[in-house]
């Protein structure tokens, strides 16, 4: 008998539900099985969408930057700033986060590699694999290791201790939006670790200098170099990629926010973690993650992270392979009695809304 302890938004206190160790292991047998069947089958078609969405994102970049430069008429600066966001959209959803995980490593492209590809934004791709790919999913929604969990700045679980800045995290909280793309980068470097002990004062200086050399040479490419194209409308165009990179930033920051937190997501306490078994691994990626619905556009601008319970049981399956299996791993829910957490997102968006609010206050 394996004990799993959870906490619910509606049973704060915990809740331990036995669950036989053979189920567990029937619910690993029928996953891995799937894994196989859909690694087994990668080939041409699945390399030739990658191929096509990268075509497709530099396409949109070139025209969206052409535009910025022809910004002395309104319409052309609003078509810019448009197809720009798209692009970087894409390049970190759909092509960066996804590339990142390994998930194309199988075609042994040398360019469309996780060891190689190194992404549209200032946190370095060595820093966010650390943070996102391990972390992150190894830890998934365990209270006091997954720091995903509000990312060290919001309070999303009761279980979460409540200190007086939380009382401004609505108000935080949008900032944050605006700015996530630095958040993040800041954040996936784990500066607090060096006060714990957890990281060497040596090693945090070298990530901030990687972190400084990332930076830098976006801020120039995207605020420099490229907008004294443009010659005397440069400001114009500068300001053009500022908000193609926060309307990007928000975006990011709402597809991300939905994954965990929406109500009915279940979290855990460290004991979780105690001879958990490659069933109790999966099923706390299951009742943990939440997915988004919507048309094949969104889940390509959500970089198919709408199937985020998906993609957390299979992290390095292409995504575009996630739409087609999410109903056999609802069926796999259905048939082991596990809640498949998927809404709209308004729905989805007004819960996390609801819950950062509500646990602002002690």
């Amino acid at each position: 008998m394996t004990v799993l302890t959870t906490r619910t938004d509606d049973e704060r206190d915990d809740l331990t539900v036995a669950v036989p160790t053979g189920d567990l292991d029937a619910l690993a047998d029928e996953l891995d099985a799937l894994y196989h069947e859909v690694r087994a089958d990668l080939g041409a078609a699945d390399a030739a969408y990658i191929r096509r969405v990268i075509a497709a994102q530099r396409g949109l970049e070139a025209g969206g930057r052409a535009l910025l430069l022809l910004s002395r008429y309104r319409p052309a600066l609003v078509g810019g700033v448009a197809l720009l966001t798209v692009a970087k959209i894409l390049e970190n959803m759909e092509i960066g986060h996804n590339v990142m995980h390994g998930q194309w490593d199988w075609m042994r492209d040398p360019q469309i590699n996780s060891t190689a590809w190194e992404w549209d934004a200032v946190s370095t791709a060595r820093s966010w694999k650390h943070a996102h790919n391990f972390r992150h999913h190894t830890f998934t929604n365990i209270l006091g290791k997954d720091r995903d969990l509000g990312y060290s700045a919001m309070r999303v679980d009761p279980e979460q201790p409540w200190h007086p800045i939380h009382l401004l995290q609505p108000l935080y909280g949008v900032g944050m939006a605006l700015t996530f793309e630095w958040g993040i980068a800041l954040y996936d470097m784990e500066l607090d670790s060096v006060r714990r002990g957890e990281k060497t004062a040596a090693q945090a200086r070298t990530d901030l200098a990687a972190f400084a050399r990332k930076a830098g040479r976006q801020v120039v490419k995207d605020y420099v170099a490229f907008p004294a194209l443009a010659g005397r409308r440069a400001p114009r165009v500068a300001l053009g990629v500022l908000a193609a990179n926060v309307i990007r930033s928000v975006w990011v920051h709402t597809i991300v926010f939905m994954g965990h937190i929406p109500d009915g997501a279940e979290t855990f306490g460290e004991e979780q973690l105690e001879g958990e078994t490659r069933g109790g691994w999966y099923r706390r990626q299951m009742v943990g993650s939440c997915n988004l619905e919507g048309s094949p556009l969104f889940h390509l601008l959500a970089g198919n992270l709408s199937f985020q319970i998906e993609h957390h049981l299979f992290p390095d399956l292409p995504s575009s392979r996630y739409a087609r299996i999410a109903p056999r791993v609802r069926a796999v829910c259905e048939r082991h009695g596990l809640a498949y957490n998927s809404g709209r997102l308004g729905r989805q968006y007004g819960s996390v809304a609801r819950k950062i609010l509500r646990l602002a206050l002690p």
